[in-house]
């Protein structure tokens, strides 16, 4: 008895032990840091962070390490980037951004609030053509001109109406998006807080853009070979993120997703000293916030057959500590889903699973509609979850309690299957 109680408290002590979250803690610091200015497509900071990750990699004793290489039209923001409503100074990133497609601006502007209650498009355009509403800003809030995007999308084309561009109003912590920065479309589109534009008579922009054609970019993709060659296991995650908003703010990107690439570094250490059953691949994806594109590339050009991967594990923003794990689950990945149930209850893990609709919103999906059994976790609405897409996702919003969970979810399930 004596003999069998130390084996399984040695058994417990290895299951504890195999995460590290030092080294998880020392990744996300790394790559948050300002050395690398947001992981953006601009001042080459995805790049540096990819050639760290390949550092990495090799230092976490992988068998081998690639980059494969693809390339990005994007739209970024690096330099002037200010704003006034009437002579106040706004703060980028805080009271205002941008709209990923949108092209410079420069000049001051009327400003034209449209009355939601009343809302009538025709006298719009009837007020828009008056002289004192000659190169306005038309400012609304922004889910009033999704659900009106038919008349909105009139606004932001030249010729249509001699507005000079658009205000979307969104509530604080503000956001900045990436995805569909693959075009500029004809007219400035500005993110602003209602309290920054509030009765504001004009507003005064200076902002530049740049739009890059044919953006290098590569996936750093690591090797631990296993017993078995037949088939294998995939972890995936991000590591680009936001960039720049001008010349001075930056989205450090702590939780969303260095948390996750931190994920699959300790993952890869932890293979590289206990040797799998089945070759393990660990791909950092890079384009990811600009629509899933290194993803789809990987996906399209894989570098091990997609029906030869048991299971893929996606891994976005677990910097959190909502005691529910968050996670989406592929059609083929289904069969296997009552095992990360089971998996959970007998550790202790989460409180419960929360699964929700297969959604295009990280790179698990571009491997879902490809038939590949694929899981993704992403610990959403903790504590941390408001500041995802500002400035303030960072090392002191991130929360660490979801990564031992979740790297234990995934290695005893793999231990199971």
């Amino acid at each position: 008895m004596k003999k069998l109680l130390i084996i399984v408290m040695l058994l417990a002590s290895v299951q504890l032990g195999a995460q590290d979250l030092p080294h998880f803690k020392k990744v996300v610091k790394e790559l948050s840091s300002a050395r690398y200015q947001g992981r953006g497509y601009a001042r080459d900071g995805a790049n540096k962070a990819g050639k760290y990750l390949e550092k990495e990699f090799r230092k976490a004793g992988v068998d081998e390490v690639t980059l494969q290489p693809f390339t990005i039209d994007i739209n970024t923001f690096c330099g002037a980037m200010e704003m006034w409503a009437d002579g106040r100074k706004l703060r980028p990133g805080v009271d205002f951004s941008m709209r990923e497609y949108s092209p410079g601006v420069h000049g001051e502007f009327p400003v034209y609030f449209i009355d939601t209650l009343n809302f009538n498009p025709e006298r719009i355009f009837e007020d828009l053509a008056l002289p004192e509403y000659a190169d306005c800003m038309v400012c609304c809030d922004f889910w009033f001109t999704y659900r009106h995007r038919d008349v909105f999308s009139k606004l932001q084309k030249a010729g249509a109406c001699a507005n000079a561009g658009l205000l979307y109003t969104w509530a604080a912590p503000i956001k900045f998006f990436k995805a569909y920065g693959e075009k500029v479309v004809d007219k400035p589109i500005v993110w602003v807080t209602p309290e920054a534009i509030e009765g504001a008579r004009r507003v005064k922009l200076d902002v530049d853009n740049e739009f890059l054609k044919d953006y290098g970019l590569f996936n750093v993709i690591a090797n631990v070979e296993g017993a078995r060659h037949d088939s294998c296991y995939v972890f995936t995650a991000h590591y680009d993120h936001l960039g720049n908003l001008g010349r001075k703010v930056f989205y450090p990107g702590a939780n969303d997703n260095a948390s996750g690439t931190a994920a699959i570094v300790t993952l890869a250490a932890y293979y590289a000293r206990n040797r799998p059953e089945y070759d393990m691949y660990f791909v950092a994806f890079s384009g990811e916030d600009a629509n899933l594109r290194g993803s789809t590339f990987f996906a399209e050009h894989p570098v091990v057959p997609l029906e030869q991967v048991r299971y893929l594990f996606n891994i976005d923003m677990i910097g959190d500590d909502n005691p529910v794990q968050y996670c989406e689950v592929s059609d083929a990945g289904m069969g296997r889903y009552a095992l990360f149930e089971a998996v959970n209850e007998e550790l202790h893990l989460f409180e419960s699973l929360n699964r929700g609709a297969l959604a295009a919103n990280s790179d698990h999906y571009p491997f879902a509609v490809r038939g590949v059994p694929c899981i993704f976790l992403e610990n959403e609405e903790g504590s941390a979850f408001q500041y995802y897409h500002t400035p303030a996702d960072n090392l002191k919003t991130i929360r660490w309690d979801s990564y031992e969970p979740v790297f234990r979810l995934i290695t005893r399930f793999i231990e199971l299957y």
